[in-house]
Formats: structure tokens, sequence, C-alpha cells
């Protein structure tokens, strides 16, 4: 869950912070912070007005495409389930471990992780 499926390239280094990121139904938000971290990569996902301006935490195993030409990053969730998801605290939630498994545990059970059958780019 916190690892890049296969053949989801991400670079060391690469800068995702500005992506926009679509959900399976549609806009959610951009890229605010992101870690490439092996085994501890996720998104920090600015999703503005559409939920009230709160930031949500997304496993990168929940990512099925980036996009670099149209700075697009493509998650196997719909927008409900980001909305839906446990509440997201920049300040004590980063790092807690207890949240990461509370994560794991949500988007494990509320969407498959096969392939959306979107290209690589």
């Amino acid at each position: 869950m916190w690892a890049y499926r296969s053949g989801i390239v991400h670079p060391t280094g690469e800068d995702l912070t500005g992506y926009r990121v679509e959900a399976t139904d549609g806009h959610i938000g951009k890229v605010d912070k992101h870690s490439h971290e092996v085994q501890d990569a996720y998104l920090v996902v600015d999703t503005g007005v559409w939920i009230f301006g709160k930031e949500v935490l997304l496993p990168a195993g929940t990512i099925t495409a980036v996009d670099r030409e149209n700075k697009t990053i493509h998650v196997e969730r719909t927008k409900e389930q980001i909305k839906a998801a446990p509440e997201f605290h920049h300040d004590n939630h980063l790092r807690d471990p207890d949240y990461r498994q509370e994560l794991s545990k949500y988007y494990g059970v509320t969407g498959s992780l096969g392939s959306m059958g979107r290209p690589i780019i």
C-alpha cells in the first residue's frame, strides 16, 4: 500500500508538487507534498474547496498512472472514497504509524488494487 505499483516509475528527486490529482470519477485536488521513500511513499493532496479545503493523505499504492506531460496523477479511488477516508492532520499524522495502519485498512477494503488501464506516460 505504501509503495508505488510495478510499472509506475517515480525517480528519486522527481517533484510531483502541483500535479493535478484525478480520482476515478473526477478531479480531487493537487499534490501539496509527496514522498518516494521505499515502503513509505504517499501523496498529500490539497482538495481546495472540494471538501472544504482539507488535505488528504493517499498511499502511493492507490496511484494508477503518472502523466508527466499533463502533470496529472490518477488514483484508483472515487471522490467519495477519498472524502470519507480517516481525517488527516498534517502536523499529527504524517509520520504516525497508527494512522498509517488505519489508512491501509481503509483503502485496502474500499477499493481494489487492479489496473485501471490508464497509460503510464
